[in-house]
């Protein structure tokens, strides 16, 4: 790999006697992304390129904490790596790995993002910790503006009611996906999250993600049981054997099939790339705004987010002028601009003019200007707890009747998990 390529050149020159200087070389930088990810975040690594006249190695791999854990432990960090949730991020700041951003790059970060981005990417200290490069709203529900007239529900109760309404006229509401090996379950994570933080609020929220209030507490088993209501078997293109079965990525192919297969679909912002993609019998694609269109879920005002993050590892010059890159509107409109790509940016300084449709500017708008947002509160969660979820979230819909079991099997979990491992990340409000 080229990393460690680069890595066995510098330890090359040293035993050599040469005494290169650590200002001269590329920006090592470790991420995620593979395939098309990987072409949009490079383009953004070659603007900074263009821009500083910096060069970059990059290694993107879907194992990107495994590979980052150990470099750590070798004491070969990358320069900067960018990781897909802040709990994976909060683990590298307690183990001291992760260094805080200095006063400048702060106020890079600061006059570039709004109070709750910058209280997010804080990771649940007072400093500083993280840039974020690319984010994603998930308090949404998904529709054909097409096919859904009359009301737009604004709380729970109605959005139940309008579900239960299209049951009874002979529809199916609801498509539904669950499966996402090694991690299926977690498109209902999303639900119980969203349902949770839109009626019990914030504070509420964040206790639970943290560990301090019990999965038996009135306000998540409620969670639960409204998650049931109006996930009712027959709501539920092919019923719960077809939920659990289904991919994600797939379960809104029927929305746009004719007749519609299911009408509504609960999934986050990235979910308009494979909107984008499906193709339909008569040759053409979804289109944002005429084919698809979302609500914001019912409740409280405040939305669930999740985001990439950018964290510098190496305390070097080109370390720190990419995380002030990074945070540059300059940097955030690269991938925004890539046709069909589907990013978003939390940059409020970024202009709406970037991204070329109604529906993207309306999730860019909320991502910017919401007063309250929270972290994806399952991303946050200690690995076994985080497992647990995913794991009662598919009996749940197998079996409603084991719910005390689970949320009791739940509390188990979180009273077996020590209080040093569980993070205590704020929502941005």
């Amino acid at each position: 790999m080229k990393r460690l390529l680069a890595v066995v050149m510098a330890l090359t020159l040293v035993a050599g006697g040469c005494s290169a200087s650590a200002e001269d070389g590329p920006v090592v930088v470790l991420a995620s992304w593979t395939g098309e990810e990987e072409k949009s975040f490079r383009q953004v690594l070659d603007a900074f390129k263009a821009d500083t006249g910096i060069d970059y190695l990059y290694e993107g791999t879907r194992a990107v904490d495994q590979v980052l854990a150990s470099d750590v432990q070798r004491g070969t960090p990358p320069d900067v790596a960018v990781l897909p949730n802040a709990g994976v991020l909060a683990k590298y700041q307690k183990s001291g790995a992760l260094l805080p951003l200095d006063e400048d790059l702060s106020a890079a970060v600061t006059r570039s993002f709004s109070s709750p981005w910058v209280t997010l990417q804080k990771i649940g200290t007072e400093q500083l910790y993280a840039v974020a490069v690319k984010a994603d709203l998930k308090s949404l529900i998904w529709y054909d503006p097409a096919r859904m007239t009359g009301i737009r529900p604004t709380t729970f109760a109605a959005l139940r009611e309008y579900s239960a309404g299209l049951t009874a006229a002979g529809g199916t509401p609801w498509c539904v996906g669950m499966g996402a090996p090694p991690t299926s379950g977690w498109p209902g994570t999303d639900w119980i999250e969203d349902i949770l933080l839109h009626s019990a609020g914030p504070d509420k929220y964040r206790q639970w993600a943290s560990g301090g209030l019990e999965w038996r507490s009135p306000e998540v088993k409620q969670a639960w049981l409204d998650w049931g209501s109006v996930l009712e078997p027959t709501a539920i293109r092919g019923g719960t054997a077809a939920a659990l079965l289904t991919d994600f990525g797939d379960a809104g192919k029927p929305m746009f099939t004719d007749p519609p297969g299911c009408a509504l679909e609960h999934q986050a912002s990235f979910i308009m790339s494979r909107y984008q993609n499906f193709l339909r019998p008569d040759g053409t694609f979804p289109k944002p705004g005429t084919d698809f269109d979302f609500l914001t879920f019912p409740g409280r005002d405040v939305s669930e987010v999740a985001a990439d993050l950018a964290g510098m590892f190496q305390d070097t010059p080109q370390a720190r002028k990419l995380m002030e890159f990074l945070a540059s509107e300059k940097a955030q409109r690269v991938w925004p601009s890539i046709p069909r790509a589907n990013a978003f940016s939390a940059n409020r300084k970024l202009g709406l003019d970037v991204y070329p449709d109604q529906v993207s500017r309306k999730v860019a708008d909320t991502i910017t200007t919401a007063s309250a947002l929270c972290f994806d509160a399952s991303d946050l969660m200690p690995a076994t707890m985080t497992g647990a979820f995913h794991r009662a979230v598919l009996e749940y819909l197998s079996n409603r009747d084991r719910l005390d079991i689970l949320l009791r099997q739940l509390d188990d979990v979180r009273e077996s998990i020590q209080p040093g491992e569980w993070l205590k990340i704020h929502c941005g409000q």
